[in-house]
C-alpha cells in the first residue's frame, strides 16, 4: 500500500558524488597521517617514471605494478612530491610507500610525468635520491602534444582549438620558469597543462636529468616500440631494475582518448618544428626514435 503521507524524493546525484569524494578526502588524510608517522620504517622508491605526460606512463606503471618484485604506492600513480608538493617534507613523501620488510628485495615506485619537464624536479630528485633510477617515456611529439591538448580540453586547463593554442603558447609560458624557481610558487598552471610544443622538446630535459644523475641512471622507453611489442621491451625495464623476468604481466594501452585527426598540413609543419630537436635526441640515444625511422 502506498503511504499518501510522504512523497518519495530522487536520490541527488551531486549529493552523492560530494558525500563520496568527502569521505574518500577523510580516508586518505587518515591513511597519509598513519603513512607519515610510520615514515622512518618505510622505503624510498627504487625509481621514477618521471616523463613525458601522455607517453604511455600509465601502461608502463600499471605493467610494472603487476610484477612480484614491486610495490606501488596505495591508491595513487604519482606522488607529485618534487614538482608541486615539494613545501612538505621528506617525511610526508616517504609516507606513501610500503613499509620496510627485512630481508625483502621488494622495490617501490612512483609515476609522476611533469617531473622530467618541471625546472626544479630533476635538481630536487638528485639531491633527495642520490641513487634513484629514472625511467623516460618519449613518444612521437607531434602525437603527444595533439593527445596533451585533447586531455587538458576535456580537464578543463583549456579552452582554445589546437592551433590557437600553438599560437599561445609562446606568450602563456613567458616567464613561468622563472616563477616556478621563486621560492613559494609550487605550481604555475600554463606551465603544467599548456606546453604542447615545449615538453615534445625531449632532448633539452634529458640533456638536463643526464648532468645531474648520469647517463647510466636513466632508461628511455620509445612508447611506439613499447605497444608494438611489450614484452621485449619491458623486459629491458626489468633488467635495468634488476628485476626477475615474470609472465604474468599483462599489457594493455590506458589513458588514451578519441580525438579528431590532425590535418595534414598541421602535422607536417609540427614535424619540421620537432625535427632539429629529434635529431639531437637520435644523436643521445644512438639511434633515431621510432617517429623518424
Amino acid at each position: 500500500m502506498t503511504d499518501l503521507g510522504t512523497t518519495s524524493r530522487p536520490a541527488d546525484p551531486a549529493q552523492g558524488a560530494r558525500r563520496r569524494s568527502a569521505a574518500y578526502r577523510a580516508a586518505r588524510a587518515a591513511w597519509q597521517a598513519a603513512g607519515r608517522r610510520t615514515a622512518p620504517i618505510r622505503v624510498l622508491p627504487s625509481f621514477l617514471i618521471v616523463g613525458g605526460q601522455r607517453c604511455g606512463t600509465t601502461s608502463l606503471f600499471t605493467a610494472l605494478s603487476q610484477h612480484p618484485g614491486v610495490r606501488m604506492p596505495l591508491g595513487r600513480k604519482g606522488i607529485h612530491y618534487f614538482d608541486v608538493a615539494y613545501h612538505h617534507d621528506l617525511s610526508w613523501y616517504r609516507g606513501h610507500f610500503p613499509l620496510a620488510v627485512p630481508g625483502s628485495r621488494v622495490i617501490t615506485g612512483e609515476s609522476s610525468p611533469y617531473y622530467m619537464f618541471h625546472p626544479l624536479a630533476p635538481e630536487r630528485i638528485a639531491r633527495d635520491l642520490p641513487s634513484v633510477r629514472l625511467i623516460a617515456a618519449l613518444r612521437d611529439p607531434v602525437e603527444r602534444a595533439y593527445s596533451a591538448h585533447a586531455h587538458e580540453l576535456a580537464r578543463g586547463f583549456e579552452t582554445e582549438p589546437f592551433e590557437r593554442a600553438l599560437e599561445l603558447e609562446a606568450s602563456r609560458l613567458a616567464g613561468t620558469g622563472a616563477l616556478l624557481s621563486a621560492a613559494g610558487q609550487p605550481e604555475v598552471p600554463a606551465h603544467r597543462h599548456q606546453a604542447y610544443l615545449t615538453r615534445g622538446q625531449y632532448i633539452d630535459q634529458l640533456e638536463r636529468l643526464e648532468a645531474l644523475v648520469g647517463r647510466d641512471r636513466i632508461h628511455v622507453v620509445d612508447s611506439a616500440v613499447f605497444f608494438e611489442t611489450p614484452e621485449r621491451e619491458f623486459s629491458e625495464v626489468l633488467a635495468y631494475l634488476g628485476l626477475p623476468a615474470a609472465d604474468t604481466i599483462r599489457f594493455g594501452q590506458h589513458n588514451a582518448r578519441p580525438r579528431a585527426p590532425m590535418p595534414g598540413s598541421l602535422r607536417g609543419r609540427l614535424e619540421e618544428h620537432f625535427r632539429p630537436y629529434d635529431e639531437r635526441l637520435a644523436r643521445w640515444l644512438g639511434r633515431p626514435p621510432s617517429w623518424r625511422t
